[in-house]
């Protein structure tokens, strides 16, 4: 039974398609995924299927009936429920607060045998609800926690249970894993599996293949707005679905050559680095490492070890308390974001949107941001629109970034090609150091394939690179050495080239005895 159906969906923007004749089936109690790349027209769709959008034309169907949206709560009540990329929580409340905003249980009093509901919140009977809803999943969360306070991963439950306690037979899930560790990707999977079993239909929006071919039951791809395949996920391949996504076979393996850099200079060299964080809290102990020219030195680590402290110390976004950072043996610690770029120190921030972009202001500004000093981009101590469009259309081209409207704000761009406009950036200014984290973060597999040639390129020039990221596969794949962190302490170190995902793994859990162990095997 087909629990949701479009029929020749259009969406345009002017002249502009974003979905074209969409025609999709979704089986009630199965995972459907959606695949493409940046710009295919993914989420567009979904926001029509939750309300947040209105097809030009086209139909939707749910439950074999016709049905027409003017809001995401038109498709909660006909259970369609969505969670966004980026989480819509309140981080200084309770989980069952979280859940419960908006449709809050209050008080009620018996006052002479009529029940008169309060304006008083019945905190007793919301934290029982929405812990036995979580309970019922086997979502692992306890309800009374402050949002602030738990893992990403848990924040996405959080989003999940929002939904089920709404009482949704189908979950939209937009780029559910982006920001999750592998350790809670493999949960999250289990948690699929577990609403799956409890009848629950799941469409799941994704660049990450290995998740869709794990998950899913089958799949649609999208490319420039268009179906251009739909198969069952046991017949097919990551191959063969990235063959359809990007129109030609992707390299999946990274083809890295390992050189000999013991003769090459250090460029960069931290040493003795610390810091704390607002609350007081040691959250950087004793970093000490270096990086050659042309060498990748990877950072591998459980999130919220001290990796985001670490990127944003170096990138001039906060303050370490001691120690030293050195390019080239000139000390630049604590300098300013815009002195280290004019020392051609490029930042590649984890979070896109809150360190690395201004969603508010144009494509144009936002491509020389961080460089808006350069005399490059001025004539007549005025800036030179026509100059910094005509960069701002080079790295378009150059990065194949999607834009429906290249005078538009940042805001209207999807999160990979939001992405390649930082890495766009911050690659095209010649640097010789880079601090990189979560490069490839919501990116399509064409675009991953892309950054990681750029990055070994930039390793080919001599320049001097650190990488930060969530996928194991990615820092083992790209990086000459690799450092673990744990509790804000680089916990061992391991040449790339012989490392094992076991090995690292081990690190990350704090575990040295059986690192060692493992090493006599």
């Amino acid at each position: 039974m087909n629990i949701i159906e479009t029929k020749n969906i259009v969406k345009k923007y002017g002249d502009f398609v974003a979905n074209n004749d969409i025609n999709i089936s979704v089986e009630q109690g199965k995972i459907l995924a959606i695949v493409g790349e940046n710009g295919a027209g993914k989420t567009t769709l979904m926001n029509m299927l939750y309300g947040l959008l209105k097809p030009t034309s086209g139909s939707l169907l749910v439950k074999g009936k016709e049905v027409s949206f003017n809001s995401p709560l038109d498709a909660i009540k006909l259970g369609l429920g969505m969670v966004h990329q980026h989480f819509k929580l309140v981080p200084s409340l309770s989980i069952h607060e979280n859940v419960l905003l908006g449709i809050e249980i209050n008080k009620e009093y018996n006052i002479k045998g009529k029940k008169i509901k309060s304006f008083l919140i019945n905190t007793k009977k919301q934290v029982e609800e929405v812990q036995a809803l979580a309970d019922k999943f086997n979502l692992e969360l306890n309800v009374t926690d402050i949002v602030k306070d738990i893992s990403i991963g848990s924040q996405q439950r959080v989003e999940i249970l929002k939904m089920l306690y709404r009482n949704i037979d189908v979950l939209i899930l937009d780029e559910p894993t982006a920001v999750l560790t592998p350790q809670e990707v493999d949960a999250f999977l289990v948690n699929l599996e577990e609403l799956k079993s409890q009848g629950k239909t799941i469409i799941l929006i994704t660049h990450k293949l290995r998740e869709v071919m794990n998950a899913s039951d089958y799949v649609y791809v999208l490319k420039r707005g268009e179906i251009v395949g739909a198969v069952e996920t046991k017949e097919t391949s990551e191959k063969e679905l990235s063959r359809m996504m990007v129109g030609r076979d992707v390299v999946l393996n990274v083809e890295k050559t390992y050189q000999d850099l013991s003769k090459e200079d250090v460029i960069y060299k931290v040493e003795n680095l610390e810091t704390i964080n607002h609350i007081g809290s040691k959250v950087l102990n004793n970093i000490n490492f270096e990086i050659k020219a042309g060498e990748i030195l990877g950072v591998a680590g459980v999130e919220g070890n001290g990796q985001s402290e670490l990127s944003k110390v170096l990138s001039g976004l906060m303050l370490s308390t001691n120690g030293r950072v050195s390019l080239n043996n000139e000390d630049i610690t604590n300098e300013w974001p815009n002195e280290l770029r004019k020392r051609k120190v490029s930042f590649i921030p984890e979070d896109r949107f809150v360190d690395g972009l201004c969603k508010d202001m144009s494509i144009s500004k936002n491509i020389i941001a961080g460089d808006h000093w350069n005399e490059k981009y001025f004539k007549n101590k005025l800036y030179d629109n026509k100059i910094i469009n005509e960069e701002r259309q080079r790295l378009i081209d150059m990065y194949d970034i999607r834009i429906s409207d290249v005078e538009g704000d940042v805001s209207s761009l999807s999160g990979g090609n939001a992405q390649k406009i930082i890495i766009a950036r911050e690659f095209a200014r010649d640097p010789k150091m880079l601090v990189i984290s979560q490069p490839t973060r919501g990116v399509d597999v064409g675009s991953i394939e892309y950054i990681h040639k750029e990055i070994l390129k930039m390793q080919k020039d001599g320049k001097a690179v650190l990488l930060i990221s969530s996928e194991l596969s990615e820092v083992m794949s790209l990086s000459d050495r690799i450092i673990v962190m744990y509790k804000g302490e680089i916990y061992g170190e391991v040449d790339a080239k012989n490392a094992t995902k076991e090995e690292i793994g081990l690190l990350m859990a704090g575990i040295k005895k059986e690192v060692q162990a493992w090493r006599k095997q």
